[in-house]
């Protein structure tokens, strides 16, 4: 059996970090990761570019409840702490829109960096080992994998996500293993993913992207309001207009099993309705035809699409369809398909300044098996790095 002071249980972004900061202590550390290498979702995130901070940490970006453990956090190993020990890895990063990213735009060079660093730290990493259980011993924990070898330590820190990507590590085995030390976990549910509409519209429109103003409306209230990219798909709609109101349409669905969940869609935003209103009488009294009325509105597609609507030339009733088209939301695409994880360990239950358990000592948790949910644009990623750094350094 293989002894260590500090064991990190998952190889993504969390855990490297926490296994670096572990070892900066002077703590002999190691890393256990199920998969065949490490930080593997790393390298899809930020469509392969890796947006890894944002110049704005504030805890507003964060989910409510996980506000005050995030401000803690980030007071501990901020937007400056994180530049500082990438810059210090060797890794040259830039800010455009306030989003940070590796000068090469590449997520690789990121897991590089990492990897480059546990090297020099001669930090052990065992790959291919999948933690099935985790029992007491009396100097900390035992660690078995699936297939049977062991390593034991003082200080065990979970890093193993969430439920994303299940094919690349994350699939839900942390919470699992969270839930036998007696901790609470909030029902994970897919966020920042594709929602499923059974419209006709949608097939009628499927691959046609457009600039729309997208809102969730719940129960008849509005829960959530974005805009930006909107694309139509033969399930229903995606885009960053629909991800960035998914969390809660998939909180709503999958966790309260709501059935009345709706998405308003204003197809033409940069207008007004009065302004839109003119110039649908303008091409009214111009005599366009059906199939040029929206030309130079919206694509070509949506003339065909919305046939039946134009061939009624009732202004009102087409400015509302193309202001406040609604979508009757039937579920989402599934972790698959999901960039971020909603859910996880209560936060309640672990100590906001370091990270550790309050219901085991020796344990702590860092990252996505956490229910800390940020919004896109590097808050999770900003969260990982940080809250793996404080797990590391305070277990190590």
């Amino acid at each position: 059996m293989k002894k260590f002071s500090v064991a990190i249980v998952g190889g993504g972004a969390a855990g490297m970090v926490a296994a670096i900061g572990a070892k900066r202590k002077g703590s002999s550390v190691v890393i256990c990761e199920k998969m065949p290498q490490l930080g593997k979702k790393i390298l899809i995130s930020g469509s392969g570019r890796c947006n890894l901070c944002n110049d704005d940490l504030s805890a507003a970006h964060y989910n409510e409840a996980a506000r005050p453990l995030v401000t803690s956090i980030f007071s501990r190993f901020g937007k400056s702490d994180i530049v500082d020990f990438f810059n210090g890895l060797g890794l040259e990063l830039y800010s455009k829109d306030g989003r940070v990213f590796p000068m090469t735009n590449q997520a690789s060079s990121v897991v590089k960096v990492l990897e480059m660093e546990l090297r020099r730290a001669a930090i052990p990493v065992e790959l291919d080992f999948e933690a099935a259980t985790i029992a007491d011993a009396a100097e900390g924990f035992v660690i078995t994998s699936r297939k049977g070898a062991t390593v034991q330590c003082g200080t065990l820190i979970m890093t193993g996500g969430g439920k994303t990507y299940p094919a690349l590590g994350s699939d839900g085995k942390a919470h699992e293993l969270a839930r036998r030390f007696g901790h609470s976990i909030i029902g994970p549910v897919p966020s920042a993913v594709p929602l499923t509409a059974r419209d006709p519209l949608c097939h009628l429109l499927q691959g046609q992207k457009i600039f729309a103003g997208a809102k969730a409306i719940i129960g008849g209230t509005i829960a959530g309001s974005s805009s930006g990219e909107l694309l139509f798909t033969k399930y229903g709609l995606s885009g960053t207009a629909i991800l960035d109101i998914s969390e809660e349409v998939s909180i709503a669905i999958h966790r309260h099993h709501s059935n009345d969940v709706v998405v308003s869609v204003d197809m033409v935003p940069f207008m007004s309705e009065k302004e839109l209103t003119d110039e649908l009488v303008r091409r009214l009294d111009l005599q366009f035809a059906g199939e040029d009325f929206l030309t130079g509105i919206l694509p070509n597609k949506f003339s065909a699409a919305l046939a039946s609507l134009l061939e009624r030339r009732e202004v009102p009733h087409a400015v509302n369809i193309l202001k406040d088209r609604r979508f009757k939301i039937s579920g989402t695409r599934g972790w698959n398909e999901a960039e971020f994880t909603c859910g996880g360990v209560a936060v309640n239950e672990v100590d906001e300044h370091t990270l550790e358990s309050k219901l085991k000592k020796g344990l702590y948790f860092a990252g996505e098996v956490l229910d800390v949910q940020g919004e896109r644009g590097g808050y999770n990623l900003a969260w990982a790095w940080a809250s793996g750094f404080v797990a590391g350094v305070a277990g190590g």
